[in-house]
């Protein structure tokens, strides 16, 4: 694969490319993030554990991811399973509006497409992080992720005030084809991709022994164990706020859809700045110190939106702050992080440990879903978004005693022996 200046990523086309697919793609992501929510707050007047079950169901398919990954692991080319998965995530998601004008929609629709959708996302995830290493050269894996975060960080700033826009003027389920004609785009896009394939491996090894070596791998690396570990527990006090956080804005501070997703849209600038400023945080401060602050400061912002009162433009303001602060404090943790964990990684593991992290990164996702939906519903959706503000300090403590917690750059890292 050949090797470019880091200052011409971006006249690589073959970068170039696959670029303009994840951008169409992820603005298409923010349109159902809002709106699948609200069909069932809004139309399905769904309860707070209910909402909890749908965010659930979106994420209950990484339980699955490690098998997954190591299935995808043996198939040498990644691009088409990626475009298949596209192209899957497109015709499930136009189910949704069919429903609504056939007066068919229900809650149980709504849970089976988010676990089929969430399925085929498994699929492209997992063969992303072979896709991507191939795509660019090592010494552009830190420049690659934070020009795709601040691209996802744009999406995040756009997207939702789009959504919001959407559904009011089209309503939820008519805004999710959106999201299904970007995916048609983006598969569209790969399909013009010429990355060469990975070397194919002769292993005859069964599927499950090949899934537990990569969990083997995962758990006994030094640095992704406690990545593995960080992340996990942020990410399981992220989606007990996460999975309310609609229903909140709507219910509890009483705010339309339209000033919902414009108040994400704000706060969502601070993910782009969070994706540009991560690199030069992490060469003034270290990877690892900046990755342990993220990880503290991304869950606990949400506290702001939980205190909020007043007027309406003070509560939609303490949303749009929270989401500003979170929305930094994810890039400065995920772009390091990523980089970190890209540098340490064999290549012909990848897929089946982006699996075997996902598996329990991600997997736990769905229980930290029902625990906020649960809690919400005994507790109240204030107070369980402030239990959710504390996870990060929990979080850190994976850090204290690893290597990472050490790493200032990623200059001198290498995979392990094995």
């Amino acid at each position: 694969m050949k090797t470019l200046p880091a200052t011409s990523l971006w006249r690589d086309r073959q970068f170039r490319t696959f670029w303009s697919a994840q951008t169409v793609s992820e603005f298409g992501d923010r349109v159902t993030e809002l709106s699948l929510p609200l069909i069932a707050v809004l139309l399905l007047d769904a309860s707070p554990s209910q909402v909890g079950f749908l965010t659930a169901a979106v994420w209950l398919p990484n339980i699955a991811s490690l098998f997954i990954g190591t299935w995808v692991d043996h198939r040498p080319d990644k691009r088409p399973l990626m475009i298949a998965a596209d192209i899957a995530r497109a015709g499930l998601l136009l189910t949704l509006p069919a429903a609504y004008w056939l007066d068919m929609l229900t809650l149980g629709h709504l849970y089976v497409i988010a676990i089929l959708a969430g399925t085929a996302d498994v699929v492209f995830g997992t063969s992303y992080a072979s896709f991507f290493v191939r795509l660019v050269s090592r010494d552009q894996f830190l420049e690659a992720n934070s020009k795709l975060s601040a691209t996802r960080s744009i999406s995040f700033m756009g997207g939702p005030a789009i959504a919001g826009a959407l559904v009011q003027w089209l309503t939820a389920p008519i805004a999710i084809v959106v999201d299904a004609l970007s995916f048609l785009v983006s598969a569209f896009q790969l399909g013009r991709l010429k990355t060469p394939p990975g070397e194919p491996e002769e292993s005859v090894e069964p599927l499950l022994k090949r899934a537990r070596a990569g969990m083997h791998y995962l758990l006994h690396h030094p640095y992704l164990r406690s990545s593995l570990g960080c992340a996990t527990t942020v990410n399981f006090f992220n989606l007990i706020s996460l999975a309310l956080l609609v229903l909140f804005a709507s219910r509890n501070l009483e705010l339309s859809a339209g000033t919902i997703g414009l108040a994400f849209g704000i706060g969502a600038s601070g993910g782009l700045l969070g994706a540009l400023a991560a690199s030069p945080l992490t060469r003034i401060f270290g990877a690892g110190r900046v990755i342990a602050a993220s990880s503290i400061i991304f869950p606990g912002s949400i506290a702001i939106a939980a205190l909020a009162d007043g007027p309406t433009w003070a509560r939609a303001t303490a949303l749009a702050a929270a989401e500003f602060i979170g929305a930094f404090a994810v890039m400065c943790f995920d772009v390091p992080l990523n980089s970190l964990q890209a540098a340490v990684t064999h290549d012909h593991m990848r897929s089946r440990v982006a699996g075997a992290f996902s598996s329990i990164n991600y997997g736990v996702r769905p229980l930290g879903a029902i625990v906020g939906g649960l809690l919400g519903t005994w507790i109240g959706v204030r107070e369980t978004l402030l239990v959710s503000a504390a996870g990060g300090f929990l979080a850190v403590l994976w850090l204290v005693r690893s290597p990472i917690i050490r790493t200032r750059s990623l200059d001198g890292l290498q995979p392990p022996e094995i």
